[in-house]
């Protein structure tokens, strides 16, 4: 039997490095981009795939809520829904809307990382985390534990993840010579990537490779790619040019990014479990 890769050791100043890079942005988060077309096509996408695979009723954990866009759509809805972040900047926005009647107390809102895990309770029926917060999980396989505990058998998570083949982006920058930055997705390990003047550590992950952490106590239902012809969120300013000829993009997600070798592309990557 082959010996198993030792995991990084939790380095809390990369944490606290992350947790202060998305505090600084909090307020502003959801705007002036609030509306950008390529980040809601990729919510939608998720919102679709949790709705498909679980009723209304069913409770739900968030991992990585953000400001608690995708947590309040889905109380909405009428799920119940327990969203977590590692920023206490993101969960104050979440919490404020939380408060709106129309979720009928159907979202609760907590400060805890998702190397935290181990200090939440309770069964859920799905568990899902949108752009990527996995990407900075210190101890994937950890994650992978925590989820199998507090998911029901057969339960369902549902990830969005940022890949490691981001075509878009490896030729944006390296037609301006930036090379270095066209290749940081390729880095082995965790990798520091500026927002804000902050650092956010992030490791980059093939579907493949990010589902062998979760195998052991996880089916793999499936996986797709996001944003592959259509260009990343940052890219807006691009689309809102031409958005007749992105949304054809659009199209050619659809129909192709669950095709082999392609979905293993993109700037996210939707991946299905089901607890075994």
């Amino acid at each position: 039997m082959s010996a198993q890769p030792t995991p990084e050791p939790i380095d809390d100043a990369r944490l606290l490095d992350t947790q202060r890079a998305f505090d600084s942005v909090a307020a502003d988060y959801d705007g002036p981009r609030g509306n950008n077309a390529l980040i809601q096509r990729m919510r939608q996408t998720l919102w679709d795939t949790v709705v498909a695979e679980l009723g209304a009723g069913s409770r739900l954990l968030d991992l990585g809520c953000g400001t608690g866009i995708d947590a309040a759509e889905f109380a909405r809805r009428g799920y119940n829904v327990v969203a977590t972040d590692w920023s206490p900047s993101m969960v104050a926005r979440t919490l404020s809307r939380a408060g709106d009647v129309s979720l009928g107390g159907r979202l609760q809102a907590r400060h805890l990382g998702v190397q935290e895990l181990g200090r939440l309770d309770g069964s859920f029926d799905g568990i899902y985390s949108n752009f990527g917060p996995l990407n900075c999980a210190p101890d994937l396989k950890d994650v992978a534990d925590q989820c199998a505990r507090l998911l029901r058998p057969g339960g369902v998570m549902v990830f969005s993840v940022m890949g490691r083949i981001c075509p878009w982006e490896a030729a944006h920058y390296a037609l301006r010579g930036r090379f270095r930055r066209a290749a940081v997705r390729g880095a082995r390990g965790a990798t520091a990537v500026g927002m804000n003047r902050h650092t956010i550590w992030t490791k980059y992950y093939l579907p493949r490779e990010f589902y062998r952490a979760f195998a052991g106590q996880f089916r793999l239902a499936g996986y797709s790619a996001l944003s592959l012809f259509m260009p990343p969120p940052y890219m807006v300013d691009r689309y809102e040019r031409r958005p007749g000829w992105y949304e054809r993009l659009g199209r050619l997600d659809d129909r192709f990014g669950k095709l082999p070798l392609l979905r293993d592309m993109g700037d996210h990557f939707l991946i299905v479990m089901h607890r075994r």
